[in-house]
C-alpha cells in the first residue's frame, strides 16, 4: 500500500495502457501505473491502493516512458551563439554555463518532444572545446539552479573535421590535432601526479581521475579509430564517442572491443561515404559489433531537439532493434554519462521525469500528451498547445 501524503508533500498517480520501465528487469507493463511523491518515483507496477490527496493522470491508450536524454545538444542559449571560442585550438577553460537560458524557445520545443535532460556543450571549433552542463528542460519559471544536474557535466573534445584550422598552427591537420591533444593531456596527468594545482587544467585533471566524463566529436573510419586509441586505450577515461558517422562504422569491431560508449547522430545512415550501393544504418553496425552502450543524439539545432524520438525511429527503420532504440534515448545515454542513478528509467527513488505519448514513441504519427519533470507537469498538450 502507498502511504498517505504528509503535510507539504505532493503526489501523482500516472496510469497508462503501456509503461516502458527500462528497469533492471526490463519490465513492460500493459497496463501500468507510476506513483510519484514530492518529485521522486515511489512505485512502479500495475495495481496500487492509493490514499486520497494524490492527483491522477490517466490515458488508457497512452505509452509512458522515462524522459528522453540527449548528450549532444547546443540549444542552451537558444542557438549557436555560445558554442565556439576558437582563438586557441585547445580551450580547456571554457564553460557553457554562463550562456544557459532556461526555458528558451528551443528548450520549450524539446520539452514538448519528450526530451527532459540535455548535455549542453560547446561546439567543435576547437579541439578541446570546453566543458558542458547537464540540465533539465524545465520551463522559464525555473532558475538555473532548479534545472542543473551537474556543472560541469563533462568535457567536449572535437577530433577530426570541424576543428581543423587554417591558421597555420598545429590544429591544421589531424596529426596536429592528435599532438596538441596528447600534449595538454600529459600536462594534466603530470599536474595530478605532482599534486600540483593548475586552475587552467583543473577540470581536465578531473577527466583523468574519472570524476568527469569526456564526449568526443569525431567521424569517419580514421577519426573513430584515432578516438578509440586515444580515449579508450592511451587514456582510459570515462569516454563517449559522439557521431561516429560517414564510414566510421567500418571500424565498429575495433570500437566494440574497446568498450567505448557510442553516441550516434545527427546522421543515422551512410549512403555516400562508403559507396555500398545501399543505405547503411550505422547504429546497427556498432551494436552488431558489441558496443556496450549505444545512444542517439540530434546535435541540436542541427536536427531539431524535439526530433530525438524520430532519430530513434529512423535508426530502427535502418536495421536497429526498436526497443534498443528506445533505450538509446533514455537509459543508455544516462548510463554513458553517469546520471542513471537519477534519470533514464522508471524505478523507485529516481527523479520523476515522465513522458506520456498517445502511441509508440518511435512512431512519427504519435504525439506527446504530458511531460513531467521532478514531479511537476511541465507540458500538457491540451493546455499548452502543439508546439511543433
Amino acid at each position: 500500500p502507498i502511504a498517505a501524503l504528509l503535510p507539504g508533500e505532493t503526489g501523482w498517480v500516472v496510469q497508462c495502457g503501456k509503461v516502458i520501465t527500462f528497469d533492471s528487469q526490463e519490465r513492460v507493463l500493459s497496463p501500468g501505473t507510476v506513483v510519484v511523491r514530492s518529485g521522486k518515483i515511489e512505485a512502479v507496477g500495475r495495481d496500487f491502493v492509493v490514499p486520497p490527496g494524490f492527483s491522477t493522470l490517466h490515458l488508457a491508450e497512452g505509452w509512458l516512458s522515462p524522459g528522453f536524454v540527449d548528450l549532444h545538444s547546443h540549444i542552451q542559449s537558444d542557438g549557436f551563439r555560445d558554442t565556439n571560442d576558437s582563438v586557441y585550438p585547445i580551450n580547456v577553460e571554457l564553460r557553457t554555463s554562463p550562456a544557459i537560458r532556461t526555458g528558451n524557445p528551443n528548450i520549450a520545443r524539446a520539452l514538448a518532444g519528450g526530451v527532459t535532460t540535455l548535455f549542453g556543450i560547446p561546439g567543435s571549433g576547437s579541439s578541446i572545446s570546453g566543458f558542458g552542463v547537464l540540465y533539465k528542460t524545465k520551463g522559464a519559471h525555473a532558475s538555473y539552479a532548479d534545472c542543473v544536474l551537474a556543472d560541469p557535466g563533462g568535457m567536449k573534445v572535437a577530433q577530426a573535421y570541424n576543428p581543423e584550422r587554417g591558421a597555420g598552427d598545429f590544429g591544421a591537420t589531424r596529426a596536429g590535432l592528435g599532438w596538441i591533444l596528447e600534449d595538454v593531456n600529459e600536462q594534466a596527468r603530470a599536474a595530478t601526479a605532482q599534486g600540483r594545482k593548475d586552475p587552467r587544467l583543473a577540470n581536465l585533471m578531473k577527466v583523468h581521475t574519472k570524476e568527469l566524463p569526456v564526449l568526443i566529436h569525431t567521424a569517419g573510419s580514421d577519426g573513430v579509430g584515432n578516438v578509440v586509441r586515444m580515449w579508450a586505450e592511451q587514456y582510459p577515461v570515462r569516454s563517449i564517442l559522439s557521431h561516429g558517422c560517414f564510414d566510421g562504422w567500418k571500424v565498429a569491431e575495433f570500437a566494440g572491443k574497446s568498450g567505448i560508449a557510442m553516441n550516434n547522430g545527427p546522421r543515422i545512415i551512410d549512403y555516400l561515404s562508403s559507396r555500398e550501393g545501399s543505405f547503411v544504418g550505422y547504429t546497427s553496425k556498432y551494436i552488431e559489433h558489441g558496443s556496450p552502450l549505444v545512444s542517439l543524439n540530434t546535435d541540436s539545432p542541427v536536427v531539431p531537439q524535439e526530433e530525438l524520438s524520430l532519430q530513434g525511429g529512423m535508426a530502427a527503420r535502418y536495421g536497429s532493434d526498436a526497443y534498443l532504440m528506445l533505450k538509446a534515448i533514455t537509459i543508455a545515454p544516462a548510463r554513458s554519462i553517469g546520471i542513471d542513478h537519477r534519470v533514464g528509467s522508471l524505478e523507485r527513488g529516481k527523479d520523476a521525469d515522465l513522458v506520456v505519448f498517445n502511441g509508440n514513441p518511435l512512431d512519427p504519427r504519435s504525439r506527446v500528451e504530458w511531460v513531467m519533470i521532478d514531479g511537476r507537469i511541465e507540458y500538457d498538450r491540451k493546455k499548452d498547445g502543439q508546439r511543433f
